[in-house]
């Protein structure tokens, strides 16, 4: 069983995770096999936590409560909130996951707060644009490493700007094999374009 935890993060981008987040919990275009995967939110605290949307989500667990296995997937949304203290716990969290094989998918201002805390100094990610990691994050030795674009997959770690999005969920739907391969093309040619072709095309690969 695969485990999928968003982190809610006071201000979370509500938009940057909703591609992903309803096609992992609607299980609409998986494929016959694709693993069994469950979706939770995670927090600091079970307290409601209020979206930049002005959502209020309650929490379902709390950072500690978080099953840490290669089977484990932790989606850090973007937020305008991760300087504050509290979110380092999540952090450590994801390097450790990281460590066990576990996949951290971040995206937007999450990518901040790892390239803050080092993770992002020897691999391959992405962010909002080349030079803003090196605004925000003194300490950020990783420039050799960033690739110019929407979303970036090294293994299992899995980085997106801002406006990349549905690429982002892209790479994590095809990292996690749930969809066929020519599910998730047309799948993202569909909503990265909106041509009916590709949306004719999504439906018929999925009923066959």
């Amino acid at each position: 069983m695969i485990t999928v935890y968003v982190y809610l993060i006071a201000t979370l981008a509500d938009w940057e995770i909703g591609s992903v987040t309803a096609e992992l919990n609607s299980k609409r275009f998986f494929k016959a096999d694709a693993p069994q995967l469950i979706v939770k939110t995670v927090a600091v605290s079970k307290d409601p936590v209020k979206t930049m949307g002005g959502l209020t989500i309650i929490p379902d667990c709390t950072i500690d409560e978080i099953e840490m296995s290669e089977k484990t997937v932790l989606i850090l949304p973007g937020a305008d909130t991760w300087s504050d203290a509290e979110n380092a716990q999540i952090i450590q969290k994801a390097s450790v996951l990281l460590s066990k094989g576990g996949t951290v998918c971040a995206i937007c201002g999450a990518t901040v707060a790892l390239a803050n805390a080092g993770i992002l100094n020897d691999r391959p990610h992405t962010s909002n644009g080349r030079g803003f990691l090196d605004m925000f994050c003194p300490d950020y030795k990783g420039q050799k490493f960033y690739v110019d674009q929407p979303a970036v997959s090294d293994g299992n770690l899995i980085t997106g700007s801002a406006t990349g999005s549905l690429m982002w969920a892209k790479l994590i739907i095809e990292k996690l094999g749930l969809f066929k391969p020519e599910t998730i093309e047309e799948w993202y040619a569909y909503f990265s374009t909106g041509k009916a072709e590709h949306f004719f095309a999504l439906m018929q690969s999925v009923q066959q």
